[in-house]
């Protein structure tokens, strides 16, 4: 490796550890507060509390990452700025472009390993995070979960519990289902098996049900029962991906597939996850060209505040796209290449004379 290669890698990863320290820092103190105000009328432990924050922040972290790459940069460059070492590769035959290149490779191989490794990790914590804090929630003893065998729904009301397995979801209609009630002791009331269900409202409409009780069973052509859940509820029950690995993702696209359910969102997360690497390449690019052609600007705190008023520009944009995108007014993929595409310009327009700055 080149000296000019191996110091300016240095320069950038020590950059990258301080930022990050200090985000994560800023992050798991407002996690804590967040945690407090939750279990404000809990008796809890402290110790608890720091766990619960420790757990979620990696998940809040990755969120920020774009941002905590942009500072990096930022950071990087007025480092060899404030120690002239910029006039120094300049005058030794080192060009900004090389430079930016650089830097634009090491954001690269940065958001490979945090798609592929922490990515996975903070998504395992956050699994951990919900399991546990659902316990704690007005829906802790509601679930719906999608497997191999279809929906599965788990409800609670008055004194019964009722548990429902789905084929698949047909816009507002469940089919092939089955239903079993318990008392609170688990002991089976009746068990109830339909190819319909209405489930466009609260109180579900059983069409064509057979009612076992016992040894006998009776056919009801319209069967009401009273739920907590409706179609809305269960799309957004199992909405939070991050808490899902790579492997998770994909298994879970492949039971909505058997379900019949929409994968928009999952696919979704998908390529955001997959474009994630060059979506922060181009966001090191563009934090070096601000960097070069804002140089002679004076004042530390004024350059970073430019960049992070961009980077905002940038994240709302984003956002923008992928609700497009997620709401199907634009095609997924339309809605993930667009906001790249855009940066990719924004970078390429900048690049004009970059030596020359």
């Amino acid at each position: 490796m080149r000296v000019y290669i191996k110091f300016l890698s240095i320069i950038y990863f020590k950059s990258l550890l301080f930022v990050f320290i200090v985000m994560t820092s800023l992050v798991f103190i407002l996690n804590l507060l967040s945690e407090l105000e939750f279990f404000k009328e809990e008796n809890i432990e402290t110790n608890f509390l720091l766990f619960l924050s420790i757990l979620n922040s990696p998940a809040l972290i990755f969120e920020m990452l774009p941002f905590i790459l942009l500072i990096t940069v930022q950071l990087f460059f007025i480092k060899i700025f404030e120690n002239k070492e910029i006039d120094i590769f300049k005058y030794s035959g080192l060009k900004n472009s090389s430079i930016i290149k650089i830097l634009g490779i090491l954001s690269f191989i940065t958001g490979i390993f945090i798609v592929t490794v922490f990515y996975n990790f903070s998504s395992n914590l956050k699994n951990i995070y919900l399991e546990i804090k659902s316990g704690y929630t007005a829906d802790g003893k509601y679930l719906a979960v999608i497997t191999k065998n279809g929906l599965w729904i788990k409800d609670k009301l008055e004194n019964k519990i009722i548990i429902t397995n789905a084929s698949s979801i047909n816009n507002n209609f469940m089919t092939k289902n089955f239903i079993t009630e318990f008392d609170e002791d688990y002991n089976v009331i009746r068990n109830i098996q339909s190819d319909k269900i209405d489930i466009s409202k609260k109180n579900w409409k059983i069409l064509n049900a057979r009612i076992y009780n016992k040894n006998q069973y009776e056919d009801v052509v319209v069967l009401n029962l009273q739920t907590n859940f409706d179609v809305n509820r269960i799309q957004t029950l199992y909405s939070n991906l991050s808490a899902l690995s790579f492997f998770e993702l994909y298994e879970l696209r492949d039971n909505y597939l058997r379900l019949n359910y929409s994968t928009t969102d999952v696919d979704m997360h998908l390529l955001k996850l997959i474009s994630y690497p060059i979506y922060l390449f181009l966001i090191s690019l563009f934090s070096s060209l601000i960097m070069l052609n804002i140089k002679q600007v004076k004042g530390t705190t004024f350059k970073i505040s430019i960049g992070l008023f961009f980077s905002v520009i940038i994240y709302y944009m984003n956002n923008f796209s992928y609700v497009l995108g997620s709401t199907e007014r634009i095609s997924l993929l339309i809605s993930i290449l667009v906001p790249l595409l855009i940066l990719g310009t924004i970078n390429s327009l900048m690049l004009y004379k970059v030596n020359e700055k």
